[in-house]
């Protein structure tokens, strides 16, 4: 019997855009190396936005990432996606040069972490091209339903989004109308249709795409599974507080930025507490955006410090002398990987109240929340977690180690073998 052919395709790729998504393809594709009976193929899309340069042979978009012969890279243009349709305007990607790369690879599973700058029309192409291919895509927020960054933020006064409506889209964006954002959610769910799976690594995302449309019986939570490093951050200091704060991801306004820098500022003088930001794509960011992060920086010299952006690697010894990790994000969230990366260092979590990190990170037991966008309440948690060190103890005490990517992938390949299957079955009856 022939191995396992699975294609795995993503939007970024972490060598060159650092993110949780990107992160962890990598590590799910790392993993299905090491089983036997299956082939792994990594495709990363690649773009102006991230690379330099144009990383792709001749004639192609495609390129080598490193020595693997398995990763691939595949450049678009930035400027060719439309953001309103989630779809290239560059249609050779998808007639030409993405399905000589499905017929070349010819998978037996195709299973999509984002189609973010290649387009939704993937998924049909991948269809015609493959009708006995099983499709798994994971949802990693809401780009689908939302088009303000696929955050579900309201454009004002960033008011959270439970759920979306071609009205309510107009109310955040006027200039489009409601029959634009109706017909935006006819063409995506088009293409959803040519999904055999929906995988949503939090319930409260899950529970946003069932009201959205997807049937019940096509979608499932199934957290991250995570390769994690082989030693653990050590004990902290011992000091009189538990004050050493870290914030580790991107730095961008959606991620709560703000919100933790005026926290620190409010918080008491006579209270010790520090926050080591570990942050990447900052130059990414609005120069506005960027202008008022160093302004409040520069206030906070003394009681903040920005390392700038690391290396998976070199978490452990990040983590080493922090008590806490801070995920201060104004949106719903998903899944943050760094609840996952803390809890494996031990290390309880500060964290707004809201979606995925309300789910994730469990109030009083192996974290604090707060209310989520509110610098004062922020401000109120870090002061009270900095200086009891029976509760940090007690939570520390409270943490589970993270999903195993062990029983994640052993888990995905039954439900790939699942779905090719029921492809078979729907092939018969045709």
């Amino acid at each position: 019997m022939s191995d396992l052919r699975v294609l795995y395709v993503a939007h970024n790729h972490p060598t060159l855009h650092p993110g949780g998504a990107e992160a962890y393809s990598l590590e799910l594709y790392e993993a299905m190396r090491r089983q036997p009976g299956v082939e792994p193929v990594l495709l990363a899309r690649i773009g102006s936005n991230v690379a330099r340069r144009r990383v792709a042979h001749p004639g192609t978009p495609f390129g080598s990432v490193n020595d693997d012969p398995n990763q691939y890279f595949v450049f678009t243009e930035t400027d060719h996606f439309d953001f309103f349709t989630l779809t290239s305007r560059d249609k050779s990607l998808y007639s030409r040069h993405l399905t000589d790369f499905l017929l070349a690879q010819r998978p037996d599973v195709v299973h999509l972490q984002h189609t973010h700058f290649i387009g939704v029309d993937l998924l049909s192409q991948i269809r015609r091209v493959l009708p006995d291919a099983a499709i798994v895509y994971t949802l990693h927020e809401f780009l689908p339903i939302c088009n303000h960054h696929g955050q579900m933020v309201r454009t004002f006064a960033d008011e959270l989004c439970p759920e979306a409506s071609p009205r309510r889209c107009n109310e955040c964006f006027p200039e489009i109308s409601p029959q634009s954002f109706f017909l935006r959610e006819r063409f995506v769910k088009g293409h959803f249709a040519s999904v055999d799976r929906f995988l949503a690594p939090s319930a409260q995302l899950m529970d946003k795409y069932l009201r959205w449309g997807i049937g019940p019986q096509r979608i499932e939570v199934e957290e991250y599974g995570r390769l994690m490093p082989d030693r653990r951050a050590g004990d902290p200091a011992q000091a009189k507080s538990p004050a050493n704060i870290g914030f580790f991801g991107q730095l961008s306004h959606f991620k709560g930025a703000e919100v933790m820098m005026e926290a620190m500022a409010m918080v008491d003088p006579g209270v010790d507490a520090h926050l080591w930001l570990n942050g990447a794509n900052l130059e990414l960011q609005t120069e506005e955006f960027q202008e008022e992060f160093a302004r409040l920086q520069e206030g906070l010299r003394g009681r903040v410090t920005f390392r700038g952006p690391y290396e998976h690697a070199e978490l452990p010894k990040l983590m080493e002398d922090l008590h806490w990790a801070l995920i201060p994000s104004i949106w719903w969230e998903n899944s943050p990987l760094v609840i996952q990366e803390a809890f494996f260092h031990r290390r309880p979590i500060i964290c707004s109240d809201i979606g995925g990190m309300a789910e994730k990170v469990r109030d009083g037991v192996d974290g604090l929340h707060f209310r989520g966008g509110d610098p004062v309440s922020l401000a109120r948690t870090i002061e009270r977690a900095t200086t009891n060190p029976r509760l940090w103890r007690s939570l520390r005490e409270g943490i589970e180690d993270p999903y195993p990517m062990d029983a994640h992938v052993s888990k995905l390949l039954g439900l790939y073998e699942e779905t090719i299957e029921q492809r078979k079955g729907v092939a018969v009856s045709a």
